[in-house]
């Protein structure tokens, strides 16, 4: 079946608010077996006519977000009905609604607000239990001798949106696709390997299977590799994948790589802590931005200054001075006296110069060393340049400082 999205909404084009409807229902909709296959953004007022009547002309199923409220640019409810010549009517259970609603908050009714009872003939009220515009379903063919796809038209704010989609859009489109064969999702998270790499590794061979729908999205030192198919086709493929990519491969979840890091420690019961100077803490946020960190993560140490350095940490001041801050020698110390003062298991370390000043052709912008030091003694350092703007550096350089830790506690 053919789905489409359509969101209205001039703040979603001017970029006053973030769009994340696409993304929201897109992972609703596809344990039904419907993917999205368009989706369309128009600013309010008369754009919604016309995108309404484009996708209604070759869609199954169009979903509508927004344009639901009392005010003049929300014509949405109109426009639909408009489009399937359907009258409209007063419902009396939604204005009571409304009512009652607006007493609750203390606001007076007018009748402009009233818009929002107006319902199409034949359409079903979604009810809003989070403002006062409900929902509307208009099933399919309403209108005789007028072919039309399934419209269900929505609230724009996601506090109503999603309530009202979990708990009236989902049983309403389960029962209009019944006959649907859901299939499987699987991302493969990789570390360390462009996308163009995991294609040539494994891509290519699992591309040649009809039954397997490959794709790959890219970002900073991690690829995810998706395969869409149903199970009985996925599991040679996940085979393949792990023999193919080997100990790059972070998750079949597509989960981060710092969920799996914690996962992994609370499994182990190890802790970890860090030292930070050019990253500023992100290391420390990404690891303590997973739920159960509190058990693993013992401390975080963001020493920007060699002052910070000095007291907080107690790297010698001697050290500084003869290697100087962004460099192994240092990081190494780093590592080690976060692990001493953090009492953890395991502690990284990260020292370098993100720029965009601040280099010289010995240690150029770009250049990051990454201590990791462990309760058996042993530390190790890796010297990395990411050569580009500050905040991808910093995203980077933390990726690399976690897959380090990833690899030390795999195989224990």
């Amino acid at each position: 079946m053919i789905v489409e999205v359509l969101n209205t909404g001039s703040e979603l084009l001017l970029g006053e608010v973030v769009n994340t409807h696409a993304s929201w229902i897109g992972k609703r909709l596809f344990p039904l077996g419907l993917r999205v296959s368009r989706q369309t953004t128009v600013p309010d007022g008369p754009a919604i006519r016309e995108a309404l009547a484009e996708s209604s002309s070759r869609a199954d199923i169009v979903l509508v977000t927004g344009g639901l409220g009392p005010t003049t640019d929300d014509i949405t409810r109109e426009a639909a009905a408009e489009l399937l010549g359907l009258t409209l009517a007063e419902d009396g259970q939604v204005r009571e609604a409304i009512g009652q609603r607006l007493a609750a908050r203390g606001i007076t009714l007018r009748e402009r607000m009233l818009r929002q009872a107006m319902v199409p003939r034949g359409a079903t009220v979604l009810p809003n239990h989070n403002g006062t515009a409900p929902g509307l379903y208009i099933p399919a063919n309403v209108t005789d001798g007028l072919q039309s796809p399934h419209i269900f038209l929505l609230p724009g704010p996601p506090r109503e949106l999603q309530p009202m989609f979990e708990d009236s859009v989902l049983p309403l489109l389960g029962r209009v696709c019944g006959g649907l064969v859901p299939r499987e999702c699987r991302i493969y998270r990789v570390v360390g390997m462009g996308e163009s790499e995991v294609e040539q590794a494994v891509g290519l061979r699992l591309s040649a299977d009809p039954a397997i729908e490959v794709g790959y999205c890219a970002r900073p030192n991690e690829v995810d590799l998706r395969l869409i198919g149903l199970p009985g086709a996925l599991e040679p493929a996940e085979a393949a994948i792990l023999e193919a990519l080997g100990d790059r491969l972070v998750s079949r979840q597509g989960e981060e790589i710092e969920e799996w890091i914690v996962r992994r420690l609370i499994h182990l019961s190890r802790t970890v802590a860090t030292a930070e100077s050019c990253t500023g803490g992100l290391l420390a946020h990404r690891l303590t931005n997973v739920p159960g960190a509190s058990g693993v993560f013992r401390h975080g140490f963001v020493t920007y200054a060699n002052e910070a350095k000095i007291s907080d940490l107690g790297v010698g001041a001697e050290l500084l001075a003869a290697h100087g801050a962004v460099s192994r020698e240092v990081a190494s110390a780093m590592a080690g006296c976060a692990l001493r003062k953090g009492s953890a298991d395991y502690a990284l370390a990260l020292t370098g110069i993100a720029g965009p000043g601040g280099g010289t052709a010995a240690k150029p912008v770009g250049l990051v060393f990454i201590a990791l030091a462990s309760s058996t003694g042993e530390t190790v350092c890796r010297e990395a340049r990411f050569a580009t703007d500050r905040g991808t550096f910093k995203q980077l350089a933390t990726q690399a400082a976690l897959d380090m830790l990833r690899r030390a506690v795999l195989d224990k």
